[in-house]
């Protein structure tokens, strides 16, 4: 389930990010969300790499502590 997260968390925060990049440099325009974009955008993207990274996604009980 945590990997399914930061799965979502790290594709939607590199959508927002690429938007907010190509609104504020480039052609694309969003309106006034660009910066707040580029911002959401890098704070879900390098929270979903760290889910991915370190959460062990396991449905294994332990039976020690049953």
């Amino acid at each position: 389930m945590i990997k399914i997260l930061g799965l979502i968390m790290t594709i939607g925060g590199a959508i927002a990010l690429i938007l907010g990049v190509l609104s504020a440099f480039g052609s694309m325009n969003i309106g006034n969300a660009q910066w707040p974009s580029i911002i959401l955008g890098v704070v879900f993207f390098f929270a979903g790499i760290g889910l991915l990274k370190y959460r062990k996604d396991t449905d294994v009980v332990d039976a020690e502590n049953n």
